[in-house]
């Protein structure tokens, strides 16, 4: 079972992340789905019309702009780390934010661990999938494993000397 850390708590998953090779055939109408971003660009006209929730995910090879226009349908964007070498979405995330000022839940999936949280906490995530062979307490615990930052990021824009008196 998947381990969500959502704000700075553990809570149950009540969303549905599809995957990558879903159609719409035998879909939910009103539970709460997380489709993979080609499935939107296909069929985003029948998604809308759905009454459960709607979020989206990417990988890290595709781009948030794919979506930049359709932020208002998404209350999740769940962006993928293949692997955890792998970058690519944390760019995305400050994108999401910073850029698109979007106020959803931008949620980590993938091979989310341990030292990555509060690094993507800085660039806008505010809900981590915890691989199942994690400890996700240990997890949920480096969000607080630095109490001050001196760099500017999504979740403070100042620098410390700005913000010192």
């Amino acid at each position: 079972m998947q381990q969500l850390i959502k704000g700075e708590a553990l809570v149950r998953e009540t969303w549905h992340l599809l995957p990558a090779d879903t159609t719409l055939d035998g879909m939910s109408n009103c539970d709460d789905l997380i489709v993979p971003l080609a499935l939107w660009l296909d069929h985003a006209h029948a998604l809308k019309a759905r009454d459960g929730g709607l979020g989206v995910w990417l990988n890290s090879d595709e781009e948030v702009e794919a979506i930049a226009d359709d932020l208002e349908h998404f209350q999740v964007v769940a962006l993928n780390f293949p692997v955890f070498s792998d970058g690519r979405s944390y760019s995305n995330a400050r994108l999401l934010r910073d850029r698109y000022g979007y106020k959803g839940e931008v949620r980590a999936i993938g091979d989310v661990l341990r030292d990555q949280l509060f690094l993507m906490k800085r660039c806008g995530f505010d809900a981590y999938v915890i691989r199942e062979d994690r400890n996700a307490e240990e997890a949920l615990q480096s969000l607080k494993d630095f109490s001050e930052v001196y760099q500017a990021a999504t979740d403070q824009p100042q620098p410390l000397f700005r913000r010192r008196g």
